[in-house]
């Protein structure tokens, strides 16, 4: 990738260099998992800053009771879409609902729907993924390594395939502390995994995933090592890139600045922190924490699409799409700065003044966790069983705890994720294309981007108005005198406690009275 550094044959600088926009121009794309967190932001990119792509055809299932098309509809407006509605609402047209399913033979897209892909699409992206990290085994399989092998089967049919981009995770390989830009030998065999979970019955798949997964932290980690693993053996010559994405967050700047939609990962304990029901978390908060806003990973799929076809011939290229190199910020610091921003805009209905710490202390979250998250949920809900309501805390710290120890592998160890060629990637690219396709990480003003992150959680997530925010002030402000209050009770409840039991402390207590005496008087006196 040295070459990129001084323009290679598709650069900037190059008398042949074409930029990324003009590269989709009378292009089909296919996208799956365009329905998820990234895809959407994929599919709205596309759409607005390559305005002539021909079409974006999404594999989608029928969901909850609701067809493709109603699915679509949703989609397009929500949020996300905002600026191209009003802007530009033709191309919403160019979105193509495939009746599909990741997890069915083929895709379960129909043979009319396989050939016109096969004749007209030029850019597959593979975002399908089942994120969940406590996914049983079997499912996760069939998701992440199955849905890829069937994917890329259909891409070998694909007469005009120019860059097959599939995302995988930057933790995919955990076990390693440095982690670099290739595909390392899986931590099993594919096929006998994917045997395994055939043939055996689910229960049984179940009791031996623990055996099978071994040091890795959960299912996902360990189906998308293997997912590579079977991407390299079978995509054969075709324009393939991998991208890792580390820990996903909210956008940073587009379309709308702070805009996320799931509860997974980070999100759902940073909400549950603002409302004032989590306090303790298990984490190291010296180590790095390797967030990463979810358009600057988009804009990097983008352009490696680009890159793949003008430098086909390179074979298949790694992006680690992390901060931790470039721009890293620890546990600590995104703790404390979400802390400021939930206080400076809080989320409304706060049952306590948000605050609390990262430890790295089992034995100290665990007292904490007791006395700061189960003994209050568990007076809530007697009070909401004596006043009639339906009690709630106890089943919502459970799962947040379920929430904090998936989590808990990543706050406490630390990984050195290479990024060579994201950063070749990135000086191969004209001024205008770096401004449009922004994903140098080295841009991210943390401070900023921490304050649009809780915004997002409280404008998308809770869907809040920010004409609530002045009588959420309000309420903080008080929230905070109670805490203080609290605080100063129970340290003096406690100084009581000991005062009453141990003889030695009331008579280092009256020493301390005589003294402040004596200098009193002689204060006085003087």
């Amino acid at each position: 990738m040295a070459s990129c550094l001084s323009g290679g044959h598709f650069g900037v600088g190059s008398s042949e260099y074409v930029p990324v926009a003009e590269f989709y121009a009378d292009k089909s794309v296919f996208v799956t998992g365009g329905t998820g967190f990234m895809g959407k932001v994929l599919v709205e990119k596309l759409l607005r800053s390559c305005p002539k792509i021909k079409n974006i055809y999404l594999l989608m299932r029928p969901k909850r009771g609701q067809d493709v098309a109603s699915r679509l509809l949703e989609l397009t407006q929500s949020p996300l879409f905002e600026t191209l509605r009003k802007e530009r609402p033709f191309e919403m047209n160019k979105i193509v609902p495939i009746v599909g399913d990741i997890t069915e033979p083929e895709l379960g897209i129909s043979p009319s729907d396989q050939a016109m892909l096969c004749q007209k699409v030029s850019v597959v992206f593979h975002s399908a993924a089942t994120v969940k990290f406590d996914e049983k085994l079997k499912l996760s399989v069939t998701i992440n390594m199955l849905g890829t092998q069937q994917l890329v089967q259909l891409c070998h049919r694909m007469l005009a395939l120019e860059a097959l981009v599939h995302v995988s995770t930057a933790y995919c390989n955990c076990e390693r502390e440095r982690v670099e830009e290739t595909v390392y030998a899986p931590p099993a065999h594919p096929e006998h995994v994917v045997t395994l979970v055939q043939t055996l019955p689910d229960d049984l798949v179940d009791r031996i995933t623990p055996d099978l997964v071994g040091d890795r932290p959960n299912t996902y980690t360990f189906t998308k090592a293997l997912a590579e693993d079977m991407l390299i053996k079978e995509c054969g010559k075709l324009p393939v890139a991998i991208v890792r994405p580390s820990i996903v967050l909210s956008s940073v700047r587009e379309p709308v600045q702070g805009w996320v939609d799931n509860w997974n990962g980070p999100n759902g304990i940073i909400a549950a922190v603002g409302k004032g029901v989590f306090r303790s978390m298990l984490g190291t908060g010296s180590r790095v924490a390797d967030l990463v806003p979810v358009d600057t990973v988009i804009n990097l799929m983008i352009v490696c699409a680009w890159r793949t076809h003008h430098r086909r011939g390179d074979g298949v290229v790694v992006y680690n799409c992390c901060t931790g190199q470039q721009n890293p910020i620890t546990w600590q610091r995104f703790v404390r700065t979400s802390f400021k921003y939930m206080r400076k805009h809080p989320f409304s209905e706060v049952l306590w003044y948000p605050g609390g710490d990262i430890t790295s202390n089992r034995l100290k979250h665990s007292a904490l966790s007791l006395l700061e998250h189960r003994a209050p949920a568990f007076v809530m809900d007697l009070v909401a069983r004596a006043t009639g309501k339906k009690p709630m805390m106890m089943r919502v710290q459970n799962k947040l705890e379920k929430a904090a120890a998936c989590l808990e592998y990543f706050t406490t160890r630390q990984w050195a994720f290479a990024d060579d060629n994201v950063q070749a990637l990135c000086a191969a690219l004209s001024p205008e294309d770096t401004r449009t396709f922004d994903f140098n990480v080295r841009n991210i003003d943390w401070d900023a981007y921490i304050e649009s992150y809780v915004l997002g959680i409280r404008r998308f997530l809770f869907k809040e108005s920010p004409d609530t925010l002045p009588r959420s002030r309000t309420l903080i402000r008080r929230l905070h005198i109670v805490h203080v209050l609290t605080q100063l009770a129970a340290v003096f409840l406690f100084w009581r406690f000991l005062f009453s039991r141990s003889n030695a402390l009331r008579a280092v207590w009256r020493r301390i009275i005589d003294f402040i005496t004596r200098a009193a008087r002689m204060l006085a006196i003087a």
